[in-house]
């Protein structure tokens, strides 16, 4: 299996059993906090995704994969390259992981061609493929098959491959014998914790999803709060910052299928290029990226912040005039939004 998944693109591998019950208490906790926000699917499966057997009747294992994204055009020095861009207010930001292909349809079409291989070699099989579609705890799984530890950021990190890399699954009803765990090698740090912009690792291996800038600029579908929109600074679509900090992301590998090579610009795009973009060029520009699930209407409402945080630090009346003049036929959500920014270039604020 391990051959085959390195041909496909794979990292590694690893199989977990499925008796996950003594994680139900955290992500119980985790729940009652409210810190899944506005993911209601995570309260409303409950206990389950801490379950396999019954997510998935049958399941006796559960193949875990890596896949790591890290583009290989990427310079050397990329954590200090997108440390620059961050710092730039009018370059517009996305995460690493979101500026090539959609990782879901990668890794799901690949755990596919992997079950059929097996399946070729052992004959038919009870399987279900996974890849951050279902209520699965998916670095729990990770930590368990060896492909890594929980990082205080929550993200899977890896000695040998930093936190840079998507995970997948593979629930099987084959009995298969399972690989060791790896321990945790967070130590005393506090990188990720200190770093956030938001102050949404409220704990060591606790988030605060309300609180994350990928959570409020791709899950979260309403406005977003106004006390945090200043801390967005230019990210419109994720937030890369813990896995700048981490000394572990020194050892992030380069992918090793071109998928996740940077596509039409998002790697040095400005926030005005992006609000140049109307309907039909954000669903062209975004054909086969992740950043198409959020929709038109949350992209320029992401832009808006940004743009704002832009006007704020840089006075540039042309972002002001950009912004004015898309207000008239913007969304009610957008429209306020924008309202936002406008006021920004203000005089007190």
């Amino acid at each position: 299996m391990r051959t085959w998944a390195k041909e496909l693109g794979f990292s590694q591998i690893g199989v977990a059993g499925v008796d996950l019950s003594d994680a139900e208490a955290g992500l119980a906790a985790w729940l009652e906090a409210g810190f899944h926000g506005s993911m209601l699917y995570m309260a409303r499966h409950g206990a389950k995704r801490a379950r396999p057997a019954e997510l998935v009747p049958g399941t006796v294992s559960v193949i875990t994969a890596r896949m790591d994204y890290l583009p290989r055009t990427l310079a050397d020095g990329w954590q200090a390259v997108e440390w620059q861009r961050l710092a730039d207010p009018q370059a517009a930001s996305v995460s690493l992981y979101a500026r090539g292909r959609d990782y879901h349809k990668v890794l799901r079409a690949r755990l596919q061609t992997l079950a059929e291989r097996i399946a070729g070699e052992i004959g038919p099989f009870g399987r279900r493929v996974f890849t951050d579609s279902a209520p699965v705890l998916e670095v729990e799984l990770a930590a368990r098959s060896g492909l890594g530890w929980r990082g205080k950021h929550t993200l899977a990190l890896s000695r040998d491959a930093g936190s840079t890399f998507f995970l997948g699954e593979l629930f099987v009803d084959l009995a298969l014998p399972v690989s060791a765990p790896v321990d945790d090698h967070c130590g005393s740090c506090s990188a990720c914790i200190d770093v956030c912009p938001t102050q949404a690792i409220v704990a060591p291996y606790r988030l605060d999803a309300r609180r994350c800038i990928s959570y409020l600029t791709i899950e979260l579908d309403g406005p977003i709060p106004v006390e945090l929109r200043p801390l967005i600074g230019n990210r419109v679509y994720g937030c890369d910052d813990c896995q700048l900090a981490c000394p572990w992301n020194k050892y992030a590998q380069r992918a090793v299928l071109p998928d996740f090579e940077a596509r039409h610009g998002l790697d040095r795009s400005g926030l005005l290029e992006l609000w140049r973009w109307d309907p039909a060029a954000f669903e062209r520009r975004t054909e086969g990226s992740a950043i198409r699930r959020i929709g038109y209407e949350r992209w320029r409402r992401n832009l808006a912040v940004a743009l704002g945080n832009a006007l704020r630090l840089s006075g540039d009346q042309i972002i002001a005039a950009a912004l004015d003049g898309s207000r008239a036929r913007a969304s009610d959500l957008v429209g306020a939004h924008i309202d936002w920014a406008l006021s920004q270039g203000e005089p007190g604020e």
